[in-house]
């Protein structure tokens, strides 16, 4: 249809998009495809980009051959066209030639109702929100909101593409700017950049802004970052990804940042020093008090310093970075700010900066966001996963400034009540100086390990039976449980999780005193299916009322798990391919 209008295309093979060089300027068939609602892409050299997809109709078509149409006004007609020329011809190269969707999911359901009903079954087989508590630790699972997530539905938001220009999407640049603003005045900082699209991101950012800063200051030979042993696994990633070299701080044995090794390490590595990357309240849920002196060592050897965000739920309202002495802070709006994270995304991980670092923060080629000294992009999109910041928009909006603050005062106060109604029955590892954790706690499993032989796993898998998703394990020290209840939880969820871990301490002393045996006894069982107890078969020690329903009031929130206990290092030292066959793989060209 358009090489019959006297455009040229030059994709000669093409799946969904084509490149075409108009008969006439292509300023004229940009203005008249704005007019009509749509946007083409504009190449430099004066071509014109033109992308379709399966919601594209005949309709749409026809617009866009009246959009071509300039000069030379034809009645031309997608369906008609379609119907003359039938199929396009693609190349052998570029054939598929072996099966596709051969997989039983792909063939068995043929109707809405044989689907609704499979979506249903897998997620019956998930332990969600809507459950129970998921009480994982340095996670922040709280409550994502309908109110707060029905606007990615609308059209006006999710219909929008990420190139569209500034002046139609207004909607958005409001959002956008509030989002900046509120975020720079709850981290105390300057400016914000809402590209970075997790929090690893952010970090990658953040220090790509720090680097940049110190080549401004002709010292780009500051390489070195600081980062504590406590510190999540994703600081040193980003540090090396960043081109920096990571030298580890020492944790004392209260958890906290040993201070005489931070200052020998800032003093050695002082002329190289670039940053430090250190996460507030800590990874061991405490809140350390010398977090001032932290940073002003580091500032004082002339490195700045990296905040991660991670655990800012314990502080928004309370405490602000950029008043303790950070330079730069991430932000997971995926953790803090409501947005949902569960099945690994989507994420979001904007950076806040002072006035210093301001000029650095991330560029982009197609909208002019970032500083005057702008780093490159770090996401192919000048606002991230611009849809879903609506939700933090939204979460920020309906609690104001008073809400926010209250949400992390409920989330210190649940923490702190959970560990001190179970410190009598395990021990709660870290805490801060004044006998208080913040948002978060980790419990001691290595004793009851070594006496007992009971593993953090088992009280993680037996947690199942209770009706609850397991804490986090093994992280930020190896042997123990974190637990984070977050603000969304009510006091009766915060004593139902913490009657489950008593029971499991009574189970537990049933093997110290022989009455359960050490090997065959729930713990070590756990999670017990359906298919399990109902099963002719019931060898086991203990009974299979003990197995499904510990507790009395489990028979009222009973969840039943799909699957069994697993050997996790089976599984990791016997992997299975699922990938195609080998010969698959086979060059048929070559030779």
């Amino acid at each position: 249809g358009l090489e019959s209008l006297g455009h040229q295309v030059l994709t000669r093979v093409f799946f969904d998009t084509i490149r075409v060089r108009p008969l006439d300027s292509s300023e004229d068939i940009l203005a008249r495809a704005v007019s009509h609602g749509i946007n083409l892409r504009d190449f430099e050299d004066g071509t014109v980009g033109i992308a379709l997809d399966e919601v594209t109709t005949p309709a749409d078509v026809n617009e866009l051959f009246s959009i071509f149409s300039v000069g030379n006004e034809r009645d031309l007609d997608a369906g008609e066209l379609a119907s003359k020329s039938g199929p396009s011809e693609l190349p052998d190269w570029a054939s598929r030639t072996t099966p596709y969707l051969e997989h039983e999911v792909f063939n068995r359901y043929h109707s809405e109702t044989e689907m609704l009903r499979y979506l249903h079954k897998l997620e019956s087989r998930d332990l969600s929100l809507n459950a129970s508590m998921i009480p994982l630790g340095s996670c922040t699972m709280k409550l994502n909101a309908t109110s707060q997530m029905v606007g990615v539905t609308w059209p006006d938001i999710s219909r929008i593409h990420p190139f569209a220009p500034s002046d139609q999407m207004e909607g958005y640049q409001i959002i956008f700017s509030d989002l900046e603003h509120w975020l720079a005045q709850i981290t105390g900082f300057t400016a914000t950049s809402l590209q970075p699209n997790s929090g690893a991101q952010g970090e990658y950012a953040g220090l790509l802004v720090i680097r940049a800063y110190h080549e401004d200051q002709s010292e780009g030979h500051r390489g070195v970052c600081l980062i504590p042993a406590s510190a999540h696994g994703t600081n040193p990633a980003s540090a090396v990804m960043a081109g920096m070299k990571v030298v580890v701080v020492k944790s004392s044995e209260d958890g906290t940042i040993d201070l005489v090794d931070l200052e020998a390490k800032a003093t050695e590595y002082a002329s190289e020093l670039s940053a430090i990357m250190v996460t507030y309240p800590s990874t061991h849920g405490v809140f350390e008090e010398q977090i001032k002196d932290v940073c002003r060592i580091v500032h004082d050897n002339g490195g700045l310093v990296y905040l991660d965000g991670a655990n800012l739920n314990a502080q928004v309202g309370l405490a602000r970075p950029g008043d303790y002495g950070a330079d730069v802070c991430h932000i997971n709006l995926h953790k803090t700010f409501a947005i949902p994270h569960g099945g690994g995304g989507p994420g979001m991980g904007p950076i806040c900066v002072n006035a210093k670092l301001a000029p650095y923060l991330p560029g982009h080629p197609i909208h002019r966001v970032g500083g005057e000294k702008a780093i490159g992009p770090v996401s192919s999109a000048a606002w991230g996963s611009a849809s879903i910041l609506t939700i933090s928009w939204a979460y920020i909006s309906m609690l104001g400034s008073r809400g926010v603050r209250h949400a992390s005062e409920l989330a210190i106060l649940g923490a702190n009540y959970m560990a001190k109604r179970i410190e009598p029955h395990f021990e709660v590892l870290y805490r801060g100086e004044h006998g208080l954790v913040a948002h978060e706690f980790i419990i001691d499993l290595r004793p009851l390990k070594r006496e007992t032989g009971i593993t953090e796993e088992d009280v993680a898998k037996r947690l199942i039976d209770y009706g609850f998703h397991a804490p986090t394990v093994s992280f930020p020290v190896i042997g123990t449980i974190m637990i984070e209840p977050t603000e969304s939880e009510p006091k009766q969820e915060l004593d139902r999780l913490v009657d489950a871990l008593i029971s499991i301490r009574e189970e537990i002393r049933e093997v110290e005193m022989g009455v359960a045996d050490p090997i065959d006894n729930p713990l070590k069982n756990a999670p017990h299916t359906a298919l399990m107890v109902t099963s002719d078969d019931w060898g086991h020690s203990y009974s299979r009322s003990k197995a499904a329903y510990p507790a009395a009031w489990t028979r009222d929130f009973k969840f039943w798990p799909h699957v069994r206990r697993v050997d996790n290092a089976y599984g990791d030292r016997n992997l299975i391919c699922a990938c195609p066959p080998i010969d698959h793989y086979e060059d048929t060209t070559a030779g």
